[in-house]
C-alpha cells in the first residue's frame, strides 16, 4: 500500500523544498512530489515533523565494517556489511579491495559477481578496486609487493570475473601504461578510473584526466602534494575542471580548514564524501587487520602498527561526514546531502539508480534531524533502521 511522507524539507535532486509531501508506491518506489501549496494528498500520511528527508547516501570507498574486510572473500561477510551499512546511511555502495595478487583480485570478482542483488541491506552497485597499480612513495597501508603497471589483459579478465561488475578503479598516474589502459578502461568499457596513491607531477595527471580519468582518489592523501612551482596531484585535483574529488572527512585525514577550501575551489558539485572505512567500522577500539596489516585502533582513527604509523583507511560512518563539513561550516546541509549521495553516484557511473529522490527510482531514503543527524534509514520504501 503505498504513503505519503509530509516533512520540514525535502532534498530532492534539483531543489530543497520546505514542506509538502512525498509519495512512496506499493512497490517501494518515489511516486510524485506535492509541494506545501498543494492540495493535501488522500490516504496514509508519515508525519516526520520538523525532520528532513534526504535521498540514501552512497558509499563508494569503503573497505570494510562489522569486522569484515572485502578481500576476506566472503559472501556472508559482504551481506553482514550490507545490512551495517543500513546503520550509517548508506543505501548503496562500491566493496572496494586493496591492493592484492591478480588471483585475489579475481576470486573477489568472481563472488561479487556471482551473488550482487540477493543482499538485503545497501545495494552493492559494483566493485571499486584500489589498486593495484600504485606507486611505493606514496602506498599508505597498500601492501607495495603487489605494485605493478596497469594490464589490460588482467583488467579484461577481472572484468569477466566481476559480470562486467568492477566499476571503478583508483591507479597512479605516472606508472607506465596508465593513458593507454585508461583509455581501454574509461573509453572502450565505459567504466570510471580514479588517480592516487601516487607521486604523478601535475602533467602526468592532467595527460591521465585527458585520457578518461575522472577523479581522485581521497584527495590530499596519499599523493604528491601543492607547491608553487610544481602544483602535483593536490594541484591537479584542485585545478582541472569537471573532475571529481573523493574527500575523507572524518578531520584526521584532512584539516577542516583544507577542507572547506577544496568545497570552495571545487564547489559541492564536484566532491564526493567517503568513508575509506576499514573493518573495525561500528566496532570498538582495538586490534584490527587491514589485508595483510595489523592496525590498531584508537581515538577515532586506525593506524598501521609498524613503524609509519599510516592512516589504514578510516572508522568513519558516512551519516557522520555529512553532519561533520557541515559542523565545520565547510558546506550547508543540502551541498553536503549532494556530497554525500548524487555526487559519489554521479561519480562512480552509477546515478541513474542512486543518489536522488526521483519518480520511480527505488525509495531508498533517510530521516534526518536538524542539526544531520541520522534518525531513520529507509530502504525500498520500508524503514530498515531507527537510531
Amino acid at each position: 500500500m503505498s504513503y505519503y511522507i509530509h516533512a520540514a524539507k525535502f532534498f530532492l535532486k534539483n531543489n530543497t523544498e520546505i514542506g509538502g509531501w512525498l509519495e512512496v508506491t506499493a512497490d517501494g518506489k518515489f511516486g510524485e512530489y506535492i509541494p506545501s501549496y498543494g492540495e493535501k494528498p488522500a490516504g496514509e500520511i508519515k508525519d516526520y515533523g520538523e525532520q528532513w528527508i534526504a535521498p540514501g547516501l552512497v558509499d563508494t570507498h569503503i573497505h570494510g565494517l562489522l569486522g569484515h574486510d572485502v578481500m576476506d572473500n566472503d559472501w556472508a561477510g559482504l551481506e553482514e556489511m550490507s545490512e551495517g551499512l543500513l546503520r550509517t546511511g548508506v543505501t548503496s555502495w562500491l566493496p572496494t579491495t586493496l591492493t592484492g595478487s591478480f588471483e585475489q583480485l579475481n576470486e573477489v570478482c568472481k563472488t561479487i559477481g556471482d551473488h550482487a542483488g540477493e543482499e538485503k541491506g545497501a545495494k552493492i552497485k559494483g566493485i571499486h578496486f584500489e589498486g593495484p597499480f600504485f606507486t611505493e612513495e606514496h602506498k599508505g597501508a597498500q601492501n607495495p609487493k603487489y605494485f605493478r603497471d596497469p594490464s589490460i589483459e588482467e583488467y579484461d579478465e577481472w572484468q569477466k570475473s566481476a559480470k562486467g561488475l568492477l566499476q571503478k578503479m583508483s591507479l597512479a598516474a605516472e606508472r607506465d601504461n596508465a593513458v593507454p589502459f585508461i583509455r581501454h578502461m574509461a573509453g572502450d568499457d565505459g567504466k570510471v578510473v580514479a588517480l592516487g596513491h601516487s607521486s604523478a607531477t601535475f602533467e602526468q595527471a592532467k595527460a591521465c584526466i585527458e585520457a578518461g580519468a575522472s577523479m581522485f582518489c581521497h584527495t590530499f592523501n596519499a599523493m604528491s602534494g601543492l607547491n608553487h612551482r610544481a602544483p602535483g596531484m593536490v594541484g591537479a585535483a584542485m585545478y582541472l575542471k569537471n573532475v571529481d574529488d573523493e574527500l575523507i572527512a572524518d578531520g584526521h585525514h584532512v584539516r577542516p580548514e583544507v577542507i572547506s577550501v577544496l568545497v570552495r575551489e571545487k564547489t559541492a558539485e564536484h566532491i564526493a564524501l567517503v568513508t575509506d572505512c576499514m573493518s573495525a567500522g561500528l566496532q570498538p577500539d582495538g586490534d584490527y587487520m587491514l589485508g595483510e596489516f595489523p592496525v590498531v585502533v584508537a581515538n577515532g582513527t586506525a593506524r598501521l602498527k609498524d613503524a609509519t604509523h599510516n592512516l589504514a583507511g578510516s572508522i568513519l560512518q558516512l551519516k557522520d561526514a555529512i553532519k561533520n563539513v557541515v559542523d565545520w561550516n565547510a558546506a550547508t546541509p543540502e551541498e553536503a546531502i549532494n556530497m554525500g549521495a548524487y555526487v559519489p553516484a554521479k561519480s562512480a557511473k552509477i546515478d541513474a539508480t542512486c543518489g536522488s529522490i526521483l519518480p520511480g527510482r527505488d525509495a531508498d531514503f533517510l530521516v534526518l534531524n536538524p542539526d544531520m543527524s541520522l534518525a531513520e534509514t529507509y530502504l525500498n520504501g520500508e524503514s530498515r533502521y531507527q537510531a
